[in-house]
């Protein structure tokens, strides 16, 4: 996403990215990170473009994203990964049902 037109702004917008990733640690979710934060607005968020919006409504938008709506995005995102639809080998099923590995 490096074409998106806010893209030029990542390096003064990152205080307000950290800033909200550790407001998300501290309610619990340690799985947030500025990278995935930073998708997330790219992609939803700022997915229409204004080219009037101001740099201060871009930190205000930063700020004001919920702990719930980054949560679905990664959730949403791990579902249109390639691998989840991928068959479980052997080893892997034993591991998931607790199952004896000396089948025969």
């Amino acid at each position: 996403m490096e074409n998106h037109p806010y893209a030029v702004h990542y390096e003064r917008l990152l205080p307000a990215l950290i800033s909200k990733v550790e407001e998300f640690r501290l309610y619990g979710y340690d799985s947030a990170n500025v990278s995935t934060l930073w998708e997330c607005l790219l992609k939803k968020k700022w997915k229409k473009t204004d080219e009037e919006r101001t740099f201060a409504r871009l930190v205000g938008d930063i700020l004001s994203v919920k702990p719930g709506d980054y949560m679905n995005y990664t959730q949403v995102a791990a579902f249109k990964t390639p691998q989840w639809g991928a068959p479980l080998s052997d080893d892997e099923l034993d591991a998931l049902f607790d199952r004896p590995k000396d089948r025969e």
